[in-house]
């Protein structure tokens, strides 16, 4: 069961870390305004600005990547009847 998993779990993480990338542009463009989020040394922006962005852009990707392993966990478990890392 580890053997499928694993592969199966970074594969998912790569899409997950894919799906929260737009998603934070999305939620950024309408938020802001703005096509791109603020990068941390760009001095044509405050901190205020530099740490929002950070702090939304870090709970979107928290999120995602949460949904995305709770999501697998249970896959594996309705298809075989074993929560992943039980042993």
């Amino acid at each position: 069961m580890k053997l499928l998993y694993k592969p199966l779990s970074i594969l998912f993480s790569v899409l997950g870390g894919l799906l929260a990338g737009t998603l934070f542009k999305q939620v950024w463009k309408r938020a802001a305004g703005q096509d791109d989020a603020p990068d941390a040394d760009d001095a044509n922006y405050t901190w205020r600005q530099v740490l929002i962005a950070a702090a939304v852009q870090g709970a979107i990707f928290g999120l995602v990547k949460a949904a995305v392993q709770r999501a697998g966990a249970q896959a594996v478990r309705k298809s075989t009847g074993r929560w992943p890392g039980d042993d």
